[in-house]
């Protein structure tokens, strides 16, 4: 496992334990899907989750998974957008540092999240519909 993943992992176990509640974890891993109880296990006691299972986590809990790699890298929000360190190419690093993934991987990945933050952008600023 990785020194610093970039995932601020106390608080994501936090999280995850306190919307299982009491229920069991293979209850739980069902509900979200993908993910083995055994991986739940892990993950609430502090081991790093892969990226695919990351997202799940964070898609279930309800929380961006800024939340967790912002507090992780220590960053903050600025008006300038130049001197605004953005989560795209912060997650990128991350993913540059791991030397397990193919640079292709960590190509396909960036681009991805790139992408997702475009489309995200676009949508700024219109009114959300009540569907």
């Amino acid at each position: 496992m990785q020194n610093d993943p970039g995932i601020n992992l106390e608080k994501l176990a936090a999280h995850l334990r306190t919307k299982r509640g009491d229920r069991g974890l293979r209850v739980v891993a069902a509900e979200i899907g993908g993910v083995s109880a055994s991986t739940l296990s892990r993950i609430e006691q502090g081991s790093a989750p892969d990226l695919p299972t990351f997202i799940r986590i964070c898609a279930w809990l309800g929380v961006s998974p800024e939340e967790f790699v912002r507090a992780a890298l220590g960053l903050k929000r600025k008006t300038g957008i130049n001197t605004e360190m953005r989560l795209p190419e912060a997650i990128e690093t991350q993913l540059r540092q791991d030397r397990v993934l193919p640079t292709t991987t960590v190509d396909a990945i960036s681009e991805m999240i790139r992408i997702a933050y475009q489309a995200a952008g676009a949508d700024r600023g219109k009114p959300k519909s009540d569907e």
